[in-house]
């Protein structure tokens, strides 16, 4: 029974359903999410309780909550309630990012580039890190590959640093509901300027940070300890990025992200500098040109950058002076005219390819 989500009795959908005719349901809905919050202390201050206002029509909301009631969430043979009840989460996170357009990368990696991300990297068992943690689908696929291979969740230790408070809340909710544990933080917060955790050296990094950051730097951040190969540009964030990944990585530490498609060129402001260091430093490990049109918010194409601390060991095959590229540009269905998705088939070979070139 431990690390369970539960719901208490005057919670539970049955209960506020039968009252969802009454004026008051508004006040129900609340009083259900303190009772939620004090059963399940990791979600303290986090849901919301707004349901009581004034400016809600207590009318369609009771009729909002009579709709919910008709779906019908049911146990399937293969999957347990946690997981259905994570799935229609993330469900909900996908319609909403489509429907956000532009911003929707704040708080959502599409899931075919997540699985890809822990395809590679084979986040098996220690300390797992996503300092721009969005809505926290790294590491609900982490848990859900561990698992899958016959491991437990318990061998994942996951932290987690998000700059958006609602989204913050979000990836609370969305861990909390699958009965993940992760610590991520007091509250939501800047990475570069108040890294919750400075002494932190994980096992794995996986990360989407936002693409091309302008308005990141201040002076505070000058002579930073963590730009070891050169300070980053105050105009875009990307190598400040990629250098706070590596600044975390442990001793044998893997890291896969997600870039912007200049990151691989770019010579302003000592960019190209930084990128010769970390390549000469024999740090980076695999590139993965990607096509286009992955994201909701944006339809530039992207790469993912893998970073390894120990390149001449670590149970695979002494790598120094190579850095494999893939070219995946060609892969992918478009699902809509708008959004290409990369199938399961897809994630595999680009994963086998690296794990045959790294044994």
């Amino acid at each position: 029974a431990e690390r369970v989500f539960w719901i208490p009795e005057e919670a539970r959908w049955e209960s506020l359903q039968a009252q969802a005719k009454l004026p008051e349901i508004g006040v129900l809905l609340d009083a259900a999410m303190d009772a939620i919050e004090k059963e399940n202390p990791t979600l303290k201050g986090v849901l919301p309780k707004a349901y009581a206002r004034e400016d809600i029509d207590k009318r369609l909301l009771g009729e909002l909550v009579d709709l919910i009631g008709t779906i019908g969430f049911t146990e399937t043979d293969d999957h347990g309630a946690d997981d259905v009840l994570g799935r229609v989460y993330e469900y909900f996170l996908g319609k909403f990012a489509a429907a956000e357009g532009r911003n929707a990368g704040e708080f959502y990696t599409p899931r075919s580039i997540v699985r890809l991300l822990v395809e590679m990297l084979e986040p098996y068992e220690g300390r797992v890190y996503d300092p721009c943690c969005g809505s926290g689908g790294m590491f609900v696929q982490s848990s859900e590959f561990v698992a899958a291979q016959g491991g437990s969740r318990e061998d994942l230790s996951i932290y987690g640093q998000e700059f958006v408070a609602t989204t913050w809340r979000l990836a609370k909710m969305n861990l909390a509901i699958r009965g993940i544990e992760a610590n991520l933080g007091e509250r939501s917060d800047d990475s570069f300027h108040r890294d919750h955790f400075p002494d932190l050296r994980a096992d794995f990094i996986l990360a989407n940070p936002p693409f091309n950051k302008d308005d990141w730097f201040s002076e505070a951040l000058a002579d930073d300890v963590r730009w070891a190969y050169g300070t980053p540009p105050p105009g875009n964030a990307n190598f400040a990025w990629v250098q706070h990944f590596v600044h975390h990585l442990a001793p044998n530490g893997i890291a896969g992200f997600v870039l912007a498609n200049g990151s691989l060129s770019s010579k302003q402001s000592g960019e190209g500098a930084i990128r010769q260091k970390l390549v000469e430093a024999e740090l980076v490990d695999c590139i993965v040109a990607l096509p286009e049109k992955l994201f909701f918010n944006t339809g530039i194409p992207v790469c993912l950058w893998f970073l390894a601390k120990n390149r001449h060991g670590n149970g695979h095959r002494e790598r120094t002076g190579e850095i494999l590229f893939i070219d995946a540009r060609q892969l992918g269905r478009m699902e809509t005219r708008t959004l290409r998705v990369l199938d399961d088939e897809h994630a595999e070979r680009i994963a086998g390819t690296y794990h045959r070139w790294r044994s």
